[in-house]
């Protein structure tokens, strides 16, 4: 698609969504001469020709474009219609201005640095050469006050003067924006979504408005654009539960709410036993948000970070400056606010796994003050963006989008480290050490039938041993019963082997290896022997963690 070609087609959308019709003026600012860009105090919106407009028009709409490295190109319309008859006041001065003084439209300032002092000193209409006619209207939106400010005289370079000369000002209705090139991608430019935010601030957030004109086969799905809360919680709900997802102590739910009940924090952290599928859940709830089916489709608002166990600061998560290849690296987490920066009417998802592998005030501590003051998230000192390793150009400092959401997964046991308060209290927590194996393996055999003999195999012995284990603290999770049932089924295929010796085989290797304790625990190792009486590898596990625990007081099963 060549230039003209997508020039057209935003000008058609936009006369579309606006419904222009014969008597609206629309006018294309896309020539070198006569286009758009950033000046001191505002945006210079080009020089459309308005001597023919008039009352008779129902609107008037200024086609624009700002071209932004690497390949981005943003289309903006300025769209005047309530403000009309402040529109035809302006350019009727300015006519009669002209008539009165007899003197032709001037040139282009030779220097536009030169107009904007004179104009600066000047101050006053007196000051400004105007013509009779109103073609090549130099058109402005001010910082100041987010509205249009109408001239027929030489480009100013500053907005930084008394525009009170120039009155009216002509309030904006709403400005159009599309994007080229459309597609999901973290190499995409953050200037130009950078000046998409500046017009919001500009003339208001609620008057700018996105357009999909253009799509290709990476481009964003609606699913996509979908934010969670405004999803029912029951098709959620039901998207995990195909996905394999078993929560049936409305886990779904309550992670639904926690994430969502604020509009400017979306922090969740789930705690509990291995295996109980925390992460799982994270992982499909975005899958779901985004209207994933199929498990082998990717998600490019989907960002997993494995949370490393010597991370003692931030860049971990947010990056840092290599000297050596002189470019800013980018981790996943940053990745993740890049795009999510970069596309804010879609949910962005980042789950930091095994979160407290590392002390989390440590390497969290930059993002946590983030997520609670709202202000920016500082990367670098530098006064001009850096080269990132992604592609893109890393800034000094971003926002945290409110369309990213953050989950955290944490294992309590003696290879972590604790929550401090500091951490706890800026998030939800979930505890979801709960586990319903029973309801858990029915589920698996109703998704895959096939497994039917294995989980019968099995099923006996796993229940008693979670039952006892569960009581002392020491209870397994979902993922070790599903390995378990696949063992089993491997076996009976490949390995020809009886039921009851890879039962047993499977005892020692993926549940019994969880036994430790004190004299507390005898209790339990009384209660497995015999519950697992036919079972010979596991009497013999058993037997020496007795004898352990009898010589030295204690037991443990990997030692």
């Amino acid at each position: 698609m060549n230039l003209a070609e997508r020039q057209k087609q935003f000008v058609d959308a936009v006369k579309t969504h606006y419904g222009a019709t014969k008597k609206t003026k629309v006018s294309t600012l896309f020539g070198v001469s006569n286009s758009a860009k950033i000046i001191e105090g505002g945006i210079q919106l080009g020089v459309p020709n308005l001597d023919n407009a008039s009352a008779e028009n129902d609107g008037f709409i200024f086609t624009c474009v700002l071209k932004f490295p690497p390949e981005d190109e943003v289309y903006f319309a300025v769209l005047i219609r309530s403000a009309k008859a402040e529109f035809l006041t302006r350019l009727a001065d300015m006519k009669a201005l002209g008539a009165a003084a007899k003197v032709p439209a001037a040139a282009p300032a030779a220097d536009p640095d030169d107009e904007a002092e004179d104009d600066a000193e000047g101050g006053t209409a007196a000051s400004i050469k105007y013509s009779a006619k109103n073609n090549l209207v130099a058109s402005y939106i001010a910082a100041a006050d987010g509205k249009i400010y109408l001239r027929n005289a030489s480009f100013w370079s500053t907005l930084n003067i008394d525009l009170a000369a120039f009155a009216p000002a002509i309030e904006v209705d709403s400005i159009d924006v599309a994007v080229y090139p459309p597609s999901v991608s973290v190499q995409r430019s953050l200037l130009a979504r950078d000046f998409v935010g500046y017009l919001g601030n500009l003339i208001g957030r609620e008057k700018v408005h996105e357009l999909r004109v253009w799509t290709d086969s990476t481009s964003v799905s609606p699913a996509m654009q979908r934010l969670p809360h405004t999803l029912a919680v029951e098709d959620i709900e039901a998207a995990v539960q195909a996905a394999g997802g078993h929560y049936p102590g409305g886990e779904v739910r309550r992670f639904h709410a926690a994430l969502n009940f604020l509009t400017h924090k979306h922090f969740v952290i789930l705690s509990g036993l291995s295996g109980t599928g925390k992460t799982k859940l994270a992982l499909h709830y975005a899958r779901a948000v985004h209207g994933l089916t199929d498990p082998n489709a990717p998600d490019p608002f989907l960002f997993v970070c494995a949370v490393r166990p010597e991370w003692t600061d931030p860049t971990g998560l947010t990056g840092y400056y290599d000297v050596l290849s002189n470019r800013y690296v980018v981790p996943p987490f940053l990745e993740a606010v890049l795009v999510a920066t970069a596309y804010p009417d879609s949910p962005v998802f980042v789950v930091l796994d095994e979160m407290n592998l590392a002390r989390v005030e440590y390497y969290f501590s930059d993002v946590l003050s983030a997520i609670e003051t709202e202000e920016s998230l500082q990367l670098h000192s530098n006064s001009v963006p850096l080269e990132g390793s992604t592609g893109t150009s890393i800034r000094a400092a971003l926002l945290l989008p409110s369309n990213l959401y953050i989950t955290g997964t944490v294992n309590v046991d003696e290879t972590t480290s604790p929550v401090s308060d500091k951490v706890l209290d800026r998030a939800v927590v979930i505890d979801m050490s709960a586990v319903d194996l029973a309801g858990f393996l029915a589920a698996l055999e109703a998704r895959e039938p096939a497994l039917k003999d294995a989980r019968a195999a099995c099923e006996g012995h796993l229940l008693a041993a979670h039952g006892q284990m569960t009581a002392h603290g020491l209870g397994f999770g979902y993922r070790v019963a599903e390995e378990a049932v696949r063992y089993h089924a491997f076996a009976a295929e490949h390995l020809k082997a009886p039921p009851a010796g890879t039962t047993d085989d499977l005892m020692v290797q993926k549940v019994l290896v969880k036994l430790r304790g004190s004299e507390k625990q005898r209790q339990l190792l009384t209660g497995l022997q015999k519950t697992l009486g036919g079972l010979p590898r596991s009497q013999a596990f058993i037997a020496r963690l007795t004898a352990d625990l009898d010589e030295f007081g204690s037991f443990q099963a990997s030692r």
